[in-house]
């Protein structure tokens, strides 16, 4: 298996663990610093719980913790490479190829018409112009 390409890393907690504690555990395991580089990731709303993150493996003993679950023991976990994503930037011209060519937007345009809400944690980080 090649190193140097993003892999998506599906997460599902077994049935008794809380939402909270998943959130926890996956938190942990991409805190990591021995693991590939976290370049996005999420958790899963209802049950199961759990979530995904893709991450960039920069060499062969990060690639190779992708077979040991860590604090996800007992999970199911399903770890696939991609095929445009090839680095964290690949990830990103991803998005953007994908938004232009198939959603026929763009990041910036959906980031300039998107309502005010509180929910929204990402609106609190910056100010908006």
């Amino acid at each position: 298996m090649r190193v140097a390409r993003c892999h998506l890393i599906c997460a599902l907690a077994p049935s008794g663990l809380s939402a909270r504690r998943a959130n926890l555990a996956l938190n942990e395991y991409i805190a990591d610093k021995r693991r590939a580089l976290p370049v996005v990731h999420d958790h899963f709303v209802g049950r199961p719980h759990g979530g995904f993150v893709v991450a960039y493996p920069t060499n062969r003993p990060q690639l190779a913790l992708f077979d040991d679950p860590g604090p996800l023991e007992g999970w199911e976990i399903v770890s696939r490479p991609l095929t445009f994503s090839l680095t964290p930037v690949g990830f990103s011209a991803q998005v953007d190829f994908t938004l232009e060519n198939y959603g026929g937007t763009s990041l910036e345009k959906l980031r300039a018409d998107e309502p005010r809400d509180r929910r929204y944690w990402w609106q609190r980080e910056k100010t908006r112009t």
